[in-house]
């Protein structure tokens, strides 16, 4: 079925952006032939609805939206619609904080430690030497930890506490790990040094400034806002709306909300050296550079699928951008990806280019078909590829091995096995420092787990003494636990996500 897609015209001529082509040496990008193949990548990836806007020297190319807010509920998508824009999110605390180094505030090598006091990770050195750069970079040597936030109730401090419980996953400064919750640490910086809570300095000094007047920097304040797209995921093989995931506990991670109208104003502020459309200043140019400085080697396991058609011959990361090599010319770039919605953010300095894409599926890949299908028209006109075909062949066949992956996982069941203990038994209370705590309670004749208001649900017995929880948010898919016992044959643990809880109660 073809997705309905808000008309060219419409939002070309609202935001008053001009449909003749860009002459390109001979060759042309043309808004109306770009808005068609968009239309078809978006029926093509099965996407719901997505909305894409191009700037060129310090201009609106394009923007557009197609498809639907809500399968249910229906609404076009335009070019004003709101969508979580993940971890491009990055990018803006990063500024923030480059914001701060041009008023002598801070520096980027500052030890963490100097602005939170109370900062502390299991390794006494690393706290005492973590500096604000580290926290930018993927690359202080510690995992990632997600579990700490993700699905719960909870809260920075109550993150930050328990994360100082982390091992240490490599040596520090020697490799990369993506790492959400150093970048809650770099917000509580940016608060702690401006006087003012993370979401109000971006107000303050990023979305008022650039006009970004649909922008928020919370779920909690997309409520009641009539053009907000909802999350859609693939559960037990149906396409539908989900729950949205709040990313507000690890906020300068990951939570803002904004329109590729609103984020054009933002790349093309970047693209200007920090100078706004209406000539204010919002960084310093040398800030700027360092924003995009590389600053650590991005290893293949560490990087993007797309590495594989691109082939770039360096993969690295700046503060708050991934980097490659591509035509000849150095791409920034950055996803964003939470339960039901991406972004992709993509910028060629060199050329004053840049590309936003948002959509409401989850990891529908097409936003990295259209960043490069850009990136060709102005960097190789006579050569421009159809990343569309290209990249969902290969995410197909990426989809493809990992059900294979999956069900040879199911092969090592142990068939006809039952609980080998009474169901009352692995009742109880389990955690430790790190994870925090669940509660397995007996429902009938059902064991179920609860860990957050986004992670519970029922407990299916796999073999022995392993159980598999199918949580009641269904996109989560299924999670693996198995309990322990002691010596004496009772339940004294539960392992789950790698970690191992003790028995509580």
């Amino acid at each position: 079925m073809r997705v309905p897609r808000f008309s060219t015209a419409a939002p070309l001529l609202l935001l008053g952006v001009s449909l003749a082509p860009v002459s390109l040496g001979g060759q042309a990008f043309s808004p109306e032939d770009f808005d068609h193949y968009v239309a078809e990548a978006v029926d093509a990836w099965g996407a719901v609805g997505l909305a894409v806007s191009v700037v060129k020297d310090g201009e609106l190319l394009f923007a557009a939206g197609y498809g639907t807010r809500d399968l249910r509920e229906g609404g076009p998508v335009d070019p004003g619609t709101l969508f979580a824009i993940g971890s491009t999110t990055k990018a803006m605390t990063a500024a923030a904080l480059g914001m701060l180094v041009d008023e002598g505030r801070l520096a980027w090598d500052d030890p963490v430690s100097q602005y939170l006091p109370g900062f502390r990770l299991s390794d006494p050195w690393l706290t005492r030497e973590v500096t604000v750069r580290d926290l930018l970079t993927h690359r202080a040597g510690l995992g990632n930890a997600d579990f700490l936030w993700y699905g719960l109730e909870t809260d920075l401090d109550e993150v930050l506490h328990r994360f100082s419980n982390a091992p240490l996953a490599y040596s520090p400064r020697s490799a990369f790990i993506y790492q959400n919750i150093m970048y809650a640490a770099a917000g509580a910086v940016v608060e702690a040094v401006s006087g003012l809570p993370w979401e109000d300095f971006l107000q303050r000094r990023i979305f008022d400034p650039l006009g970004m007047d649909e922008t928020v920097a919370l779920l909690r304040d997309i409520e009641g806002r009539p053009n907000v797209a909802t999350p859609h995921h693939v559960v037990d093989g149906d396409l539908r709306p989900i729950g949205n995931a709040s990313v507000d506990p690890v906020k300068a991670a990951g939570s803002v909300w904004s329109s590729v109208d609103d984020m054009s104003r933002w790349m093309r502020m970047l693209l200007d050296r920090g100078e706004a459309p209406d000539g204010t200043r919002l960084l310093r140019p040398e800030t700027v550079d360092e924003l995009f400085r590389p600053q650590a080697l991005v290893t293949e396991s560490g990087f993007y699928p797309t590495a594989r058609l691109t082939e770039p011959r360096w993969t690295t990361y700046g503060l708050g951008w991934f980097q490659h090599d591509y035509r000849g010319r150095k791409i920034d770039f950055h996803t964003g990806s939470i339960d039901g919605m991406v972004a992709i953010a993509g910028l060629v300095r060199d050329e004053g280019l840049g590309v936003y894409v948002l959509a409401n599926r989850d990891h529908v890949e097409v936003r990295h078909a259209l960043m490069y299908r850009v990136f060709d028209h102005f960097l190789a006109p006579e050569d421009v590829r159809d990343w569309s075909v290209e990249l969902k062949a290969l995410y197909d066949d990426l989809g493809a091995r990992a059900d294979v992956t999956a069900a040879a996982a199911a092969e090592g069941r142990a068939a006809g096995t039952s609980p080998i203990h009474a169901l009352e038994d692995y009742v109880g209370r389990f955690g430790n420092d790190l994870y925090g705590h669940v509660e397995v309670t007996l429902r009938g004749d059902e064991l179920y787990l609860e860990r957050g208001p986004g992670l519970r649900g029922p407990l299916e017995h796999w073999h022995y003494d392993t159980f598999r929880a199918r949580w009641e948010a269904g996109w989560r898919g299924r999670a693996l636990m198995s309990f322990h016992v002691d010596a004496g044959g009772k339940i004294s643990a539960l392992e789950i996500q790698g970690q191992v809880l003790t028995r509580l109660e």
